[in-house]
């Protein structure tokens, strides 16, 4: 039995929930979020909370019940309040801008590397920071590796763009005689 699946989800204020087949939206006060649903899981709502249960007793189903009451947990905080990922930009000249609706980074490269920023996703930067926000957990999550994957940090000097939780375990450099 997924622990996760069987809880319980609560709709709060301001929200609306809307169950079409298999395709489940969330309305909230920041936005609209719309997914597809395996038929697999009966979705059922009931005086403002959401219950699923499987249809069958698979190990394939019952991964997919917690995973789907996961998704729907998600869109309903997103919607709410927006995801918040901050990376941090570490090295001498390296920084990095938000330009209208590209993002510009200094990397030490011979170039400036350019990415285009999604239209749901909102980007600011301070110093060496950047923040990336939006109400879909899994655009600012594939968003935030893509940033990062242009200059992961190096176990060294730890130059590199970094998520700001994340701990970079550092090596001795070369030892002088």
């Amino acid at each position: 039995m997924s622990r996760i699946g069987k809880r319980e989800i609560s709709i709060p204020e301001k929200t609306e929930v809307i169950i079409d087949g298999n395709k489940v939206t969330v309305k909230g006060p920041l936005g609209e979020l719309t997914r597809e649903i395996r038929s697999e899981i009966k979705i059922k709502i009931e005086n403002g909370i959401i219950t699923m249960t499987p249809i069958d007793e698979t190990v394939f189903v019952r991964s997919l019940w917690g995973t789907t009451s996961s998704h729907i947990s998600n869109m309903i905080d997103g919607v709410n309040k927006p995801f918040e990922k901050k990376l941090i930009v570490e090295g001498v000249g390296f920084r990095a801008d938000a330009k209208g609706k590209d993002l510009v980074m200094n990397l030490g490269f011979s170039h400036e590397v350019i990415i285009p920023i999604p239209a749901d996703l909102t980007v600011t930067t301070e110093k060496n920071t950047i923040t990336i926000s939006g109400i879909d957990k899994e655009r600012v999550g594939k968003f935030s590796a893509d940033v990062r994957s242009n200059k992961k940090p190096e176990p060294y000097k730890g130059k590199g763009i970094r998520y700001s939780d994340e701990v970079v375990r550092r090596k001795q450099g070369k030892k002088t005689a």
